[in-house]
């Protein structure tokens, strides 16, 4: 690792926590969760949350920006550059995606966090290879939600697709207020279906 020359005394910006996470950032080339930030730095996760969005402040306007999600940051190239990026990259990673894998990356990007089952339920397939394949690609994540298995999209997707965040994909609100209309739907049809059950025991029972 190579480090920058230090500046003379009275040249360098006044050492900041934001400028430190900025460096930690840099360093770590990946996404760093706030709780790492603070055992290393000492702080408050308040402290942390502050700098933070400091630091998103600063980055307005440069050719970085700072993704968050949930307790995860990442220091990523601007939307604006990605371009040059994917040029540098080479190999597009979604290019060799196949149709279902770009399916099963749609639903995760759009209700995340999901659990397999869930997925399993949207698509009418079984999803176990297709979400191991995404996962081995770095676009998805497994984590563990109250005991409860879920993925949902890598910072490295976010940053891969130029978005800051999720609500800026092509009708998020739409497309998601939709999906819930279809859940309530279908919850509301196996209640329904419940209820008829529970009535035909019951006759049944009296008989």
């Amino acid at each position: 690792m190579f480090f920058g020359k230090k500046d003379s005394e009275g040249d360098s910006p006044a050492r900041t926590l934001d400028r430190e996470i900025e460096a930690i950032l840099f360093y770590k080339g990946e996404e760093v969760s706030l709780s790492f930030l603070v055992k290393i730095l000492a702080r408050k996760k308040k402290e942390i949350l502050e700098a933070v969005e400091e630091l998103k402040r600063r980055l307005e306007g440069t050719a970085l920006t700072l993704l968050q999600n949930e307790d995860k940051i990442l220091l990523a190239v601007a939307r604006d550059y990605s371009d040059i990026i994917s040029q540098i990259r080479g190999e597009e990673k979604l290019g060799e995606l196949s149709p279902s894998a770009l399916e099963t990356l749609a639903i995760i990007l759009y209700r995340g966090p999901i659990s397999k089952a869930e997925i399993d339920q949207i698509r009418g397939v079984n999803s176990s290879y297709i979400l191991r394949n995404l996962l081995i690609r770095g676009l998805v994540e497994r984590k563990n939600d109250n005991g409860k298995v879920v993925y949902r999209e890598t910072l490295d997707l976010m940053r891969y697709l130029g978005l800051d965040d999720k609500k800026e994909l092509p009708g998020f609100e739409k497309v998601v207020e939709k999906l819930n209309q279809i859940d309530k739907s279908e919850e509301e049809v196996f209640k329904k279906e419940e209820e008829k059950e529970e009535k035909k025991e019951d006759k049944e029972e009296n008989e």
